[in-house]
């Protein structure tokens, strides 16, 4: 019987993740989420923990280190999001803090994992609908991140279960997106 590592990971699901991998992971998220950060600052001038953690994102996407910098951006944008006003201000947030939290991937195969590799862009894909109230503007975000996923990030995600499934709009959407990047 084989021993856990602990958060329910078995030592046989772990793998091999590269910090250039994480950085195409992070280059990912951060696309994503670039697009919308205008809806969050447009909403929130004066807060720029959003914009924070999008620094921190792209200071690790471009060759910095992996460092607690992406945490903390991360939780303060998650932070800014939980206070948000409206749903829409809150997913772009999310999306921010998504993007710096990619940093830190896990490399174990456990679904909830993919949601480090997805859900900014599926929050991203998000605040497009809501901002038009018409969900083929989500299928078109989805279809830009399809676009920016190079063959190191389809890598990567291939090495985790599919993402699991949800019942609110951002898992539905994290969901399809994951779909058409397994099977294009």
């Amino acid at each position: 019987m084989r021993e856990s590592l602990g958060m329910g990971v078995d030592p046989g699901d772990y793998f091999e993740l590269t910090i250039d991998e994480l950085r195409e992971v992070t280059r990912f998220a951060l696309a994503s989420a670039a697009e919308v950060l205008a809806v969050y600052e447009a909403a929130v001038p004066d807060d720029n923990r959003p914009r924070a953690a999008l620094a921190a994102a792209r200071q690790f996407a471009e060759g910095g280190p992996r460092s607690a910098q992406q945490r903390v951006t991360a939780l303060a944008a998650h932070r800014a999001a939980r206070e948000a006003s409206t749903e829409l201000v809150s997913s772009a947030a999310t999306a921010a803090g998504d993007a710096a939290a990619s940093a830190y991937l896990h490399p174990f195969a456990k679904a909830n994992q993919v949601g480090h590799i997805l859900r900014a862009a599926a929050h991203a894909a998000h605040v497009h609908e809501l901002v038009s109230g018409n969900p083929r503007d989500a299928e078109r975000s989805l279809g830009r991140a399809r676009e920016r996923a190079t063959p190191v990030l389809l890598d990567v995600l291939r090495r985790y279960p599919p993402a699991p499934s949800g019942r609110t709009r951002v898992a539905e959407l994290m969901e399809h997106l994951d779909a058409g990047l397994r099977n294009p």
